[in-house]
């Protein structure tokens, strides 16, 4: 049974390659400007995909925990194949607009719950203090994936900018029968009364009356929504720099080889740094690039983004670590939720505003200001957080 199980990893491996082996996100914003779209248009639309997670996220990390993870990864595998589909085959804002709806659903019901039944696979073969190691694995995959799709998506755009939406609809089809396939680890739980006052009661938990918890799930979630909104952002600012749509992928390819790299070895460089200067290093960095950029208009752009990558690399893996070791299995899938859907809620608000002072000013005034709402949020949470995580340190040694 036990090897049964860890057979997940290698399916999960194929969700992963599924969902990030991305044709279309190193074109995206190209294409929305082949197709007439405004800034803040371009953004609107990543905005609502965003928003459709938000509603989403939590009833979906939910449905992992109380129905099980694997009926959740198949209908996130089917939405997010419909999603690209939809792209595929229409055209326009509105159309455009079902298709992150769509995309977003099946978004919210993949995130955190293949997280947590990689964890719950190996909390049941005696694996569990190796997370870190196979999520840096997880991602690795994903990240390599995404850097060949980037060469292979920039290319394609160059034919014709439909291109990568038909293929990536065949490639998300791939985590459906994987989904299919995978084997539902036992879980310790005992929630036996589903339903609305069951979710609020472990927001509560998580948000309010866990206060390690709490923090770490804040700061987790600022850094997400800094990182995220960097892999929109730079591909606009190539494009002003006159880049081709090739020279736009392979940059994705590299950066996200870059990532890739480093998770594999996210769990070593966190253990000789120790967790403070790894927390103050990877925020310095994460931040200080937008402000950066706002000042650098040339080819320094690549040196500048690759250090940026490098510190995602190491704060993805290890963030999502400090919350899984202070958190319970019958609750993980939604906890892990909590964090995408702050993620996403908090990126509802920047890709808007990016979009506005883009189009009304200049881009390098957008990345200043973003940048410094960036500073200010982190700024105003790392010393909680860090001491959530002496607490958590203090807790353990006990």
């Amino acid at each position: 049974m036990a090897q049964n199980i860890s057979s997940n990893v290698n399916k999960l491996y194929i969700i992963k390659i599924a969902k990030w082996f991305m044709l279309t996100m190193p074109i995206l914003m190209l294409f929305y400007k082949d197709m007439g779209f405004t800034d803040k248009q371009s953004f609107q639309l990543k905005a609502f995909y965003s928003i459709a997670i938000v509603i989403f996220e939590i009833p979906s990390g939910y449905v992992a925990d109380v129905l099980g993870r694997r009926k959740t990864l198949i209908i996130g595998s089917i939405l997010g194949c419909l999603g690209f589909l939809v792209y595929a085959t229409t055209s326009g804002f509105y159309y455009f607009m079902l298709a992150e709806l769509i995309l977003g659903v099946g978004q919210s019901f993949i995130s955190g719950a293949d997280s947590a039944l990689l964890y719950d696979t190996l909390k049941s073969t005696n694996k569990e203090n190796e997370y870190i190691k196979y999520e840096g694995r997880n991602f690795t995959v994903g990240n390599y994936s995404e850097a060949l799709a980037g060469i292979l998506g920039g290319t394609l755009a160059a034919i014709n900018m439909r291109l990568p939406f038909i293929l990536q609809t065949g490639i998300a089809f791939m985590a459906v029968p994987a989904a299919i396939m995978l084997i539902e680890p036992p879980l310790n739980s005992n929630r036996k009364k589903p339903g609305l006052k069951d979710i609020l009661d472990v927001v509560w938990y998580a948000m309010v009356k866990n206060r390690n918890l709490r923090w770490n799930l804040i700061y987790s979630s600022i850094l997400g929504t800094a990182t995220l909104t960097m892999a929109w952002v730079y591909q606009l600012y190539l494009y002003d720099l006159k880049f081709s749509e090739i020279t736009i992928g392979t940059t994705h390819s590299v950066l996200n080889l870059i990532v890739g790299t480093t998770t594999l070895f996210a769990y070593k460089i966190e253990k000789r740094l120790k967790p403070q200067s790894t927390i103050w290093l990877t925020s310095i960095i994460i931040t200080g690039t937008f402000v950066i950029l706002g000042f650098v208009s040339s080819s320094w752009i690549f040196l500048i983004l690759a250090i940026f990558y490098f510190s995602r690399g190491i704060a993805t893996p290890v963030l999502k670590d400090y919350i899984n070791r202070i958190t319970s299995s019958d609750i993980r899938a939604t906890v892990l939720s909590i964090r995408s859907l702050l993620i996403r809620a908090m990126f509802a608000i920047i890709a808007p505003l990016f979009g506005y002072l883009s189009d009304n000013y200049t881009r390098s005034q957008a990345l200043i200001i973003i940048g410094a709402v960036f500073t200010i949020l982190i700024g105003s949470s790392i010393f909680l957080f860090l001491n959530s995580l002496k607490q958590q340190s203090l807790h353990k040694s006990v």
